[in-house]
């Protein structure tokens, strides 16, 4: 059983909004390079080739001259400047220095190149290999671009398979006096191997069905690496093993087929989480978990789950059957419940249900459920009480190229749950949710956020509808400016009654002054509301983002601009994925 606790520090975030970095010293020693003309690549190469020399004398530096030009030729080759002019002289301040300078000259450029993939890869529609143009003919020589051209080639051949390949031609020869160069590449690759068997050993206390439905590799398939890492990720997320050990080495095969031995060890079997945090809508919040990863050798699983804040209290269960493919697939079981006082709405929610979750071959994820709630609350002064069986269907999907910190990416996701009185429930009702958020970023500085939320209830009588299926906006995820979920209709007495339908839109610039730190302008706009035609509500604002070891935290200063929709100056902190 492993413990674990986590502690987020809250105040960390808010407080420490101002970096303060001290300026970089770069201590150049006793010899200094100079390149004469626009060169920055030059001139970091010969800073880097040259380091840092200190303690010599006035005639050890002479002594040292040499050398220095020496390595700032060799510098300046690599980048294809092969008849600089260097010239030095020693000059004296507190401590003797060597100044060089450093005139590039005309640069070696590529006259021809002749690349060729001779055997079944050249064929091989898994290899897609287009000459970069940084070797092209007419471009400055690079010594890395064609290294890492070569490179590229091998490492692309062994990871398809192509083990017997080799370079029958690697060469770039140079004319310094011409100043050309000529590149040729031929590799022959020989046959692709295949996968072989995938046998596990080690800890087999699962079942062996179990374990087939994360092997995506048949026998007989085309060797790729990439299938091999996709096994590795496939069992190391399960949840079920502490320990994965492929050997899927090409060094192995018989015949041009390679076995795939996977060696497993069982995690623990419990594990238990706890942590606070802090949001402007719900104030401070604790959140303890519980979770047993395996109770047998089909893979069943269950876990619980508690959070508390002054608004909201809640305890839930679960538990989980594996399905296939066991990666996306399953079925669960919940169980909980939840207490809630905001604004003008107490509620008490008692749940069971079901949710069978499925990927599509198109990749969205689908969620079939079933759960049955009791809710009992109040409105103001308006008592309710209500008992819904809500079947529902629910797809998803999520494209980021970071889970926690994305650079670009989208989520779309659409929610359809009802009920009718004819099956154990005491309202008519249709409740419809669609959410939709993309992130693109542009020259690693200007990040664009943009978000949308629309939602819809319908049904013959509104007052039977429950609270936690009406539609209230305002907050840190929703309209900034306004208070958590006051933007909603109200009655006669100003109390929140919740409305039939949810209009919230969202576009955010954020410019990165640092790795972790970044800038943020926004502007919202939505409102819950009875009939689409009542006035939304609009929020305008500035914030800061810390993108933390636990994921981004957010502090913005909003200003809704409806004032009689309750809107004024406020603060908001928030924290999680931008997607």
């Amino acid at each position: 059983m492993t413990i674990r606790t986590t502690l987020l520090p809250v105040w960390f975030g808010l407080f420490c909004l101002v970096c303060v970095a001290s300026p970089a010293t770069y201590a150049a020693g006793q010899v200094e390079v100079e390149v004469k003309g626009d060169f920055p690549a030059l001139q970091d190469n010969a800073d880097i080739f040259i380091g840092v020399v200190t303690e010599r004398t006035a005639e050890g530096l002479r002594r040292y001259a040499p050398h220095a030009i020496s390595q700032i030729q060799q510098a300046f080759k690599a980048l294809g400047y092969y008849s600089p002019e260097i010239t030095w002289n020693i000059e004296y301040s507190d401590i003797p220095e060597l100044k060089l300078t450093a005139i590039p000259g005309e640069p070696v450029r590529i006259e021809s190149r002749d690349i060729q993939i001779k055997g079944d890869m050249g064929q091989d529609p898994d290899f897609s290999f287009t000459p970069p143009a940084s070797i092209a003919p007419g471009k400055i020589l690079n010594h890395s671009n064609y290294e890492s051209t070569r490179k590229y080639i091998e490492n692309r051949a062994q990871k398809l398979g192509y083990f017997e390949g080799k370079f029958t031609e690697h060469r770039l020869a140079v004319d310094p006096e011409k100043r050309t160069a000529a590149i040729q590449l031929v590799y022959v690759s020989g046959p692709r191997y295949k996968f072989g068997d995938v046998s596990f050993d080690g800890d087999t206390y699962f079942e062996q069905k179990l374990i087939d439905g994360f092997v995506e590799i048949r026998p007989g398939d085309p060797y790729d690496a990439d299938k091999v890492a996709e096994l590795d990720s496939n069992l190391s997320n399960s949840g079920y093993f502490g320990a994965v050990v492929i050997n899927a080495s090409g060094q192995n095969a018989e015949n041009r087929t390679v076995p795939v031995n996977v060696r497993l060890s069982r995690r623990d079997p419990r594990s238990v989480a706890a942590g606070v945090g802090f949001s402007t809508d719900v104030g401070p919040r604790v959140r303890g978990t519980w979770a047993e990863h395996w109770i047998n050798p089909m893979g069943h699983r269950r876990g619980a789950e508690a959070e508390i804040s002054e608004p909201r209290q809640n305890l839930s269960a679960w538990y989980e059957l594996p399905l296939d493919p066991p990666m996306t697939d399953a079925i669960r079981f919940t169980g909980g419940y939840q207490y809630e006082d905001i604004e003008d709405v107490v509620s008490e929610r008692l749940t069971f249900g079901q949710q069978w979750r499925h990927q599509l071959d198109n990749e969205w994820l689908r969620v079939l459920s079933l759960r049955y709630e009791k809710e009992r609350y109040n409105i103001g002064d308006e008592p309710g009480d209500s008992r819904l069986l809500l079947p529902g269907i629910s797809y998803s999907k999520i494209e980021a190229d970071n889970p926690m910190d994305p650079n670009r990416g989208y989520r779309l996701q659409l929610d359809v749950t009802g009920a009718t009185r004819n099956l154990a429930s005491t309202a008519d009702v249709l409740h419809v949710l669609g959410i939709a958020k993309g992130l693109v970023t542009f020259a690693d500085k200007h990040r664009f956020l943009v978000r949308a939320q629309a939602g819809a209830v319908g049904t013959n009588d509104f007052d039977d509808v429950p609270p936690s299926l009406r539609f209230f906006a305002g907050g840190d995820q929703s309209v900034r400016g306004y208070g958590y979920e006051t933007l909603t209709p109200k009655n006669a007495d100003d109390d929140s009654l919740g409305g039939r339908y949810l209009l919230v839109g969202s576009m955010e610039y954020q410019y990165a002054l640092t790795s972790q730190w970044r800038l943020a302008t926004f502007y919202d706009r939505g409102n819950a509301v009875d009939n689409l035609t009542d006035p939304l509500a609009t929020g305008v604002g500035v914030g800061i983002r810390w993108v933390s070891p636990v994921g981004p935290l957010r502090l913005d200063v909003a200003k809704g601009l409806d004032e009689e929709l309750g809107g004024g100056w406020r603060l908001h902190f928030s924290m999680g994925p931008e997607l």
